[in-house]
């Protein structure tokens, strides 16, 4: 029994000729390679030494904040995420980004559209006269008058495909360049969540030590309301000067100017709080509360690798790739670009009749077309392509170079801050044990009072210091996460996605 012959349709041809062109695609251009990173083995600065550094961006990063311990900062930071405009910017230009993909990503696939029509035509002014009933082509009726009047009557319904197949990976190269644009931008997301969360924080220890201050201030001026009493008394007893009372007063007013500027510097931190959250700093106010003053400590042994946990590095790396491909998009320029086509659909002169297979009408064919000379503009734009991958390249180096050092600062930042703490304790305990010698003896007239503001005066100088340092100490460790890209709670290290 004989097979019969197999017959090339119109449809299979093409088929054969879309498949053959897909499994044809090439991507020309360079492909990616992550560009080396002068990367140091430790931190210099670090206790014990960290570990050498590797691709760990995705790492969850945690709520790194609540190792400070304090729950009126919790609430506060669980509101940046949702409330911030910065971060609610970032995240649509993030959505923005992913569209993009999706946008170049439907480039790979056909085109089909589907068209309707339906018309009536005639000609001559329809005078009297006897006329000719005529069928045209494709059934439409033609009514040819005496006087030189037609009508035709017209009903078409077409799907029309056409597809530029990615042959030199021209879409391929475009839509990596749009996913590495986008994964970049999803680390800027990630960076404007760190960045509102670390302004937070610090903002929230600067209100707090400004709290702080204003207790030490309130104090103070109490302090000195009594040693301007006393030295009014004395003055009035005739046991000392005009001079004396003078200097009290001065340091009275000194020490309110003191309170009352202390007081703008936390509300100025209270609107910058508000503000972060997505508040109106009119409707926001943050009591004053005990300062929790914990400082985490640095584990003993924290990988480096975390330091590529930095969204502005991944950033960095991800611009890096989309420059890269870019790269490829403008060699593919060098090649012929080819489109297939067809159509299939029907036309009548009645409707009722328009899906008929008699009235069925089809194509199909292809085109090529290649530039031969553009005076140097494809091989400039492949030039300019590979100078912006170069600066990618560089602006990627220099920014890990620019971590390391904000890491190996924090680290040195917060070594020399623990070891201040404790020498600012004990110049404040001196320094208070000094004002209450001074005070006792000029009680006793043993010494002027001008050794008595010299006291009083490095006393409160050396409690302010205690609490700077220790706001510091806070501040520095808010620094250090965020050099880090967050917190350095243990996890695994998944796969990266590229």
């Amino acid at each position: 029994m004989k097979h019969a012959p197999y017959r090339l349709t119109p449809l299979r041809l093409s088929w054969a000729l879309l498949s053959s062109a897909a499994l044809a695609g090439c991507a020309v251009g360079p492909n990616y390679v992550r560009p080396s990173a002068p990367l140091s083995p430790t931190f210099k600065e670090a206790p014990g030494g960290w570990s050498p550094a590797a691709p760990a961006d995705t790492l969850d990063r945690g709520d790194w904040w609540s190792l400070f311990g304090d729950p009126i900062l919790n609430g506060l930071e669980a509101k940046v995420q949702v409330s911030n405009q910065n971060v609610i910017a970032a995240e649509a230009a993030y959505r923005e980004a992913r569209a993009v993909v999706s946008a170049d990503r439907a480039q790979l696939f056909p085109t089909v559209n589907l068209t309707g029509s339906g018309t009536k035509s005639g000609t001559g002014g329809g005078g009297k006269g006897s006329g000719t009933v005529i069928t045209g082509p494709g059934g439409s009726t033609v009514i040819a008058g005496g006087s030189g009047s037609s009508t035709t009557t017209q009903y078409r319904v077409t799907a029309d495909a056409s597809w530029a197949p990615d042959i030199w990976g021209r879409i391929r190269r475009t839509i990596e360049a749009a996913k590495s644009n986008a994964q970049a931008s999803a680390t800027d997301l990630a960076a404007a969540q760190l960045l509102a969360q670390a302004e937070l924080a610090t903002d929230y220890f600067g209100l707090r030590a400004a709290d702080a201050e204003i207790a030490l201030d309130q104090a103070t001026v109490t302090a000195y309301q009594r040693s301007l009493t006393i030295t009014q008394n004395r003055y009035n007893a005739g046991i000392t000067v005009r001079s004396d009372v003078y200097q009290a007063q001065t340091q009275l007013a000194n020490a309110q100017a003191d309170l009352a500027g202390q007081m703008q510097t936390r509300a100025n931190f209270e609107h910058a709080i508000a503000v972060l959250t997505g508040e109106a700093p009119g409707n926001f106010t943050l009591a004053a509360a005990p300062w929790i003053g914990t400082v985490p400590a640095v584990p003993p042994v924290v990988p480096s690798a975390i330091l590529q946990r930095r969204p502005d590095i991944a950033g960095a790396e991800r611009r890096v790739q989309a420059a890269n491909a870019q790269i490829g998009v403008q060699v593919a320029a060098y090649y012929p670009d080819i489109t297939l086509s067809g159509s299939y659909g029907f036309a009548a002169s009645e409707l009722g009749h328009l899906l008929s297979s008699a009235n069925s009408l089809w194509s199909y064919g292809g085109s090529i077309a290649e530039t031969i000379f553009d005076a140097g503009a494809r091989r400039a734009q492949v030039n300019e392509a590979k100078a912006a991958h170069d600066q990618a390249v560089a602006k990627y180096r220099e920014t890990v170079l620019e971590a390391l050092q904000d890491v190996e600062n924090q680290l040195a930042a917060t070594r020399v801050l623990t070891q201040q703490a404790d020498l600012r304790r004990q110049a404040s305990e001196a320094a208070d044990a000094a004002e209450k010698i001074f005070l006792n003896q000029y009680s006793s007239g043993t010494v002027a009072y001008t050794d008595v503001v010299q006291a009083q005066t490095a006393a409160y100088s050396a409690r302010i210091a205690v609490v700077q340092t220790a706001a510091q100490r806070q501040t520095t460790a808010v620094a250090l996460v965020q050099s880090l890209g967050g917190g350095w709670k243990a996890g695994t290290d998944p796969k990266v996605s590229r």
